[in-house]
């Protein structure tokens, strides 16, 4: 998979980029990153990439010339089906939308900055906006690095262990379940003896139970479509569950 990262500031991403996990992907060649500099394609001496807004108004405007040029350049390259807009106004990242875009050959990420691109860029270039959440960030480069990191993890290869992948948070429509690691008692506080015994069907159960535990208490909302033991465990908890603790 290959993903371009636009942006006015690529020295941002470049060292989040070559550490960890991401750093490993791609020198295996199953991501490929490339961090293309906007004011390359600006046609001023200036290297101007931003304009003051029409109707006035504070800040600047990323302006259409250099973007344009910028995604059209890679247009030799790629297919490019999919031109992402990091902005606050997006569709709200999901770990649906992760696994989604996982599935993409080949994207293009443009960070904005200032107070956002000319509309003609969202308009006519851009197939989507993304947002990672409801809060303003000084550009797009932190989200854009955001959305790699979670693609990355959809990659086969990747992560070593992709019964990991399976259990992490949002992967199967809820939260994650507790975990635990030696020593099995620290200042008082024991690791859950279910853990330590060996049986891994009551492990599977565990797990579930106090993932749909968490999600109950953290994020109701994702409680659609259970299944039948789901269901069954979520019943389960309700029972253990205070009345007081119920009506919160």
């Amino acid at each position: 998979m290959r993903i371009d990262i636009l942006s006015i500031f690529p020295e941002m991403l470049a060292g989040p980029l070559a550490a960890s996990l991401l750093g490993k992907a791609q020198a295996d060649g199953r991501l490929e990153v490339v961090l293309t500099n906007i004011r390359d394609f600006a046609s001023d001496k200036h290297c101007s990439v931003d304009d003051s807004p029409y109707g006035g108004g504070a800040g600047m405007v990323m302006k259409c010339e250099p973007i344009f040029a910028a995604v059209e350049s890679l247009r030799t390259q790629n297919s490019l089906k999919r031109v992402i807009l990091m902005s606050p106004r997006g569709e709200r990242l999901t770990q649906q939308k992760v696994r989604e875009l996982a599935e993409v050959p080949d994207l293009v990420v443009l960070c904005a900055r200032y107070e956002g691109v000319d509309e003609r860029i969202s308009d006519s270039l851009v197939t989507e906006e993304i947002s990672i959440g409801d809060y303003v960030l000084s550009g797009g480069e932190v989200p854009a690095l955001v959305l790699v990191e979670a693609i990355s993890r959809m990659i086969p290869g990747v992560i070593g262990d992709w019964k990991s992948v399976e259990t992490d948070s949002f992967y199967a429509g809820c939260l994650g379940p507790p975990q635990y690691t030696r020593p099995p008692v620290f200042r008082d506080m024991a690791v859950p003896d279910v853990l330590r015994e060996g049986n891994h069907a009551a492990i599977r159960r565990w797990r579930k139970k106090e993932a749909l535990r968490a999600t109950l208490a953290r994020r109701a909302d994702l409680l659609v479509d259970l299944d039948i033991e789901e269901k069954k465990l979520l019943a389960e908890i309700e029972h253990e569950t205070p009345i007081s603790e119920r009506e919160k």
